[in-house]
């Protein structure tokens, strides 16, 4: 009767245990936490390089947490179709509307200009050129070699100053991987006023690009250097100077021999 007892009771317990934890667990997890709410934005559907028009191949729908809004960014696709991106994305990169040009703005080197900017091409060679090491992006100043009337002499003056490459050759896209090369014109984006100098200065002479630190934004007043300011002032040649001679020392004494021979008498002087 004892086993009995004991094991009705422990049966009992586990009963009572069971029904306990099932109550609780139901008691403290019966309000799950809800999935976080989910939005839908327009991203690249692979890797985009600049100057691409985006197409409906080329974008795709992805998931975002609505708690973390993204500013600029698409909710329909037909929103972006057409427009030309500025910037290389990568595949899977929700697209924001100041990663694409202005609607309208056309395709390829015309996409890439900002509003109230132009784009200016001047001719360089390898030389000029910075030796090939032009890309699109790089920040140069813009130098002019010329003859005026005033002077006969070739002078050199600085025209524009930290102003960035669009494109060098038909590379409008900075790559890394590609090689130093020479290129025939190279393209500055430019404000329209500067835009006039530009063009004023290719007519004036041949055109130079003094390579700068993209990071340099500092801006010098210098004058237009002549060729007489290149060379070197020769100070004029001192005459020669001789020594002076030495001043003539004190005569030797004079000496007098006087001989008397058979009642002549002569007088010699040394």
């Amino acid at each position: 009767m004892t086993a009995r007892r004991l094991t009705a009771a422990l049966i009992a317990a586990l009963i009572i245990s069971g029904i306990f934890t099932f109550w609780l667990s139901r008691k403290l997890g019966g309000k799950t936490a809800a999935p976080p709410a989910r939005q839908h934005y327009v991203a690249a559907a692979r890797a985009l390089d600049a100057g691409e028009a985006l197409s409906a191949a080329s974008v795709v729908m992805t998931e975002w947490p609505v708690s973390i809004p993204i500013s600029g960014a698409f909710a329909r696709p037909e929103d972006l179709l057409g427009r030309v991106l500025l910037y290389p994305l990568a595949g899977g990169e929700p697209i924001l509307d100041r990663q694409l040009a202005p609607p309208g703005s056309g395709v390829g080197l015309t996409g890439r200009i900002p509003a109230g900017m132009r784009a200016v091409s001047l001719r360089s060679d390898e030389v000029v050129g910075v030796a090939g090491f032009l890309f699109p992006g790089t920040h140069v100043d813009v130098l002019v070699t010329y003859r005026s009337e005033k002077s006969p002499e070739p002078a050199t003056a600085t025209v524009l100053q930290d102003v960035v490459v669009l494109a060098a050759g038909h590379q409008i896209n900075p790559d890394p991987d590609v090689k130093e090369a020479s290129v025939d014109v190279v393209t500055l984006m430019l404000k329209p006023e500067d835009a006039d100098r530009a063009v004023l200065a290719s007519t004036q002479g041949t055109i130079h690009f003094v390579l700068r630190n993209g990071g340099d934004r500092g801006r010098t007043d210098s004058e237009p250097i002549g060729l007489s300011q290149l060379v070197s002032t020769v100070p004029a040649a001192q005459p020669l100077v001789r020594p002076a001679h030495a001043a003539a020392g004190p005569r030797a004494r004079a000496y007098s021999v006087e001989t008397v021979m058979g009642g002549k008498e002569s007088v010699t002087t040394f």
